[in-house]
Parts: structure tokens; C-alpha cells; sequence
């Protein structure tokens, strides 16, 4: 099985020199000092952040696991095919399954219904008490959260192609295979319904497409950036992360490309900037947040794409996506720790520690709860005040 923490994949020929998600280290013949991982430094803290609560579910592995909430319940799973549904409110497991085959991505779920992924491409369906409904197969490694609602269970495969299972059958419905390229990032493409009969997701190449849910079809397709550069490494420009939805825009970033936001009726941008991410976006009705790929935080007017401000105090840490909490903003590290950034200007605010294997998948909100799920597969709850 392939290591899934590289960041690239290749599909025609192998190359000699991969780069890691977590570290993002330059082949040994031409290291970057860039890429070394800056010491934290001291600074006084404004906002009190406690610890609410802990759990624990499987270890991620080589893979990535991020926490779905929905209303008051948190749904976690972990590489050795454990899932569990949590109470938010105060860490108590509510129920626990442990599947059959290892898993490799996690979790979706709308509430009633909790999907979860495998490396070879099984497709599990959990019922509301945690049962096994159906288990389906997408024929591709699967390392993005399932999507689950409006009747459907919609995955996508590391080779580009999003398929959708009818929810109540596990019968497959319908795939759309994005243009193949020879190389491609290797992280999470998430998808976010749009109403009742859309995913929006981005794609490998730059491109970001609304797709009919009941049968798959784009209703359209726009490019986020364009490939650039002489190599192929050069021009690698996928979508990275999950595209985020506030009112009638939706925005995303690209890797080696631009982050921008787009009309969600038909595609056309609002506003695009120079942008270079492997991770995703936050947004609200006032800004857009995103990490580098050498984890420099940056914000911007999220009506007009302005840049309000950018930090590298976190340079080369391996973030997170952020995540908005109030006046701040959140991401995690590779050594464990949550970092809060002030929403005004990027100054430190608050740092909490976790584990020392660090946090790789995005923070999630639960009511007045912030909650990261680390590689350990151990889950802390903060409050802030």
C-alpha cells in the first residue's frame, strides 16, 4: 500500500523524490532552510483557553482523520476501523463499533447516517445507533471524508473519480472522473453539498466544479488557477482542501496557484489572489483563511480578496487548515500544539498542547467547543473565554 503522507501521487511514472504532507521536506540534495520548522517563542496570553474534555479513538496511521459535528454530536474514526459517536458536550461516548478492514478516511455522517472509507476503497454505511447498514466499494483508495445527505453517501478516490451510493441501497449511482493528470497532490479534495442537488468539490489541475447529485453531470466547472512553469512538479495546481460555502459565494485555494472566491450559481470568480496551499480554507462573512505551504497564515477581505494580514511565526510547522472561533483563529501543528491567532491581526493570543504526535486534520466547532483530533487518535475539547 502506498504511504498516503506523501504529498504527491503518480500515476504514469515513478519520480525520485517525493515530499512529505507533515514535513514538507525538500529532497536532500537541495534543502530549503525554509523548511525548517521555527522554535515557538514566548508571549502573553489574552485568552483563557481550558481543556473541556478527552476521548479517545483509533490512530490515524499514515492517514488523515478529521472529526464531523453535527449538532451536539461528534463522529471520530481511526485507522484500525474503529468509529465512534461522542456527546460534544461532555466527551462521553455514546456508542462504538470497530469494522471489519482498516480505514482511511473519516468521518461524514448528516446525523442518522455516518460514512467512513478504506484504503482499498470500501465504503461503509453506519445507522444511527451505530450499526452496519451496507458496506459498497468505490474501486480506489479513499483518503476524503464521505459526504452524507439528501439520500446519498458521495466519496471520491485518490485517482480523482467521485462516486455516489444511494443511502438507503448502497446501490452506486453515479461517477465522475476528473481529467487525468501524471501528477497530482496527495491529500483530502473535501465536498460540500450546495442546496439539495449539488456537490461542489475541487479537482486535480485547478478546477472546481458543481455537480448534478442526481446524476453526476457538471451544472458547471470553473478554473480556481491555471498550471504554470516548466516541470511537472512546477505544475502541479490542484485544489487543496474542502471548498467553503458562505452565502452565495464559495472560495478555495489551490497548490502553486491562487485562492479566490466564485459565484456559486454559475462558477464565475469574485476574486482571486496569488495563493500557495496544500491544506484548505475558513471563511466567514468577513474574511478568508488559509496556510502556505510553508504554513504561513494569511488573511483576506472575504467580499473583495484584500489581504488584511499574513504571519510566518508559524513557518513550516506543518499547520492545519484553520479554522474561525470568535475573534480567533485556530490551527494545529505537528508537535501537538493549537495555536490561537488573533482575527484582527495575526498575534498570538493563545497556545494550547496536546500530544507530541502531532495534529493534522482541521479543528472542528461543537456549540462553544473547539475540538482537534490528534495522530494519536486522541480527542481534546478547549473552551475559551
Amino acid at each position: 500500500m502506498r504511504d498516503p503522507m506523501n504529498l504527491f501521487s503518480r500515476y504514469a511514472r515513478p519520480i525520485a523524490c517525493l515530499l512529505a504532507v507533515a514535513t514538507l521536506a525538500a529532497c536532500s540534495a537541495s534543502k530549503d532552510p525554509r523548511r525548517e520548522p521555527i522554535p515557538l517563542t514566548e508571549f502573553k496570553q489574552t485568552l483563557d483557553v481550558k481543556e473541556a474534555w478527552t476521548n479517545s479513538v483509533g490512530k490515524a496511521g499514515p492517514y488523515l482523520f478529521e472529526p464531523a459535528v453535527v449538532g451536539t454530536a461528534l463522529y471520530a474514526a481511526g485507522n484500525n476501523g474503529t468509529v465512534s459517536k461522542i456527546d460534544a458536550t461532555n466527551g462521553q461516548t455514546l456508542w462504538h463499533i470497530k469494522l471489519d478492514g482498516y480505514l482511511s478516511a473519516g468521518v461524514g455522517s448528516d446525523g442518522t447516517l455516518t460514512a467512513v472509507g478504506g484504503p482499498q476503497g470500501q465504503v461503509y454505511l453506519l445507522g444511527q445507533d451505530g450499526k452496519l447498514l451496507w458496506k459498497a466499494s468505490a474501486e480506489g483508495e479513499i483518503i476524503t471524508p464521505p459526504l452524507v445527505g439528501n439520500g446519498y453517501v458521495v466519496v471520491r478516490t485518490i485517482d480523482g473519480r467521485v462516486v455516489a451510493f444511494k443511502a438507503d441501497t448502497g446501490e452506486q449511482k453515479w461517477v465522475y472522473r476528473s481529467r487525468a493528470l501524471p501528477l497530482n497532490l496527495r491529500t483530502t479534495l473535501g465536498m460540500i453539498f450546495v442546496g439539495h442537488n449539488a456537490v461542489l468539490s475541487g479537482f486535480p489541475g485547478g478546477a472546481l466544479a458543481a455537480l448534478n447529485l442526481e446524476t453526476g453531470e457538471p451544472f458547471w466547472q470553473t478554473a480556481v488557477s491555471y498550471p504554470s512553469g516548466v516541470t511537472e512538479v512546477e505544475r502541479i495546481n490542484d485544489v487543496a482542501g474542502a471548498p467553503v460555502l458562505v452565502g452565495g459565494g464559495a472560495c478555495a485555494v489551490t497548490f502553486q496557484g491562487r485562492i479566490g472566491c466564485f459565484n456559486v450559481e454559475n462558477g464565475q470568480p469574485l476574486w482571486t489572489e496569488p495563493f500557495s496551499s496544500y491544506g484548505g480554507v475558513a471563511q466567514d462573512g468577513r474574511i478568508v483563511a488559509s496556510a502556505d505551504d510553508f504554513s504561513g497564515v494569511s488573511t483576506f477581505e472575504a467580499s473583495t480578496g484584500k489581504k488584511i494580514w499574513g504571519t510566518d511565526a508559524l513557518r513550516s510547522r506543518a499547520v492545519t487548515t484553520p479554522v474561525l472561533l470568535g475573534d480567533s483563529i485556530v490551527v494545529g501543528d505537528y508537535k501537538g500544539y493549537v495555536h490561537f491567532l488573533s482575527r484582527d491581526t495575526g498575534a498570538f493570543i493563545a497556545r494550547v498542547k496536546t500530544d507530541s504526535k502531532g495534529i493534522t486534520a482541521q479543528p472542528v466547532i461543537a456549540g462553544n467547543l473547539l475540538i482537534v483530533q490528534s495522530r494519536s487518535g486522541d480527542i481534546y475539547a478547549f473552551r475559551s473565554k
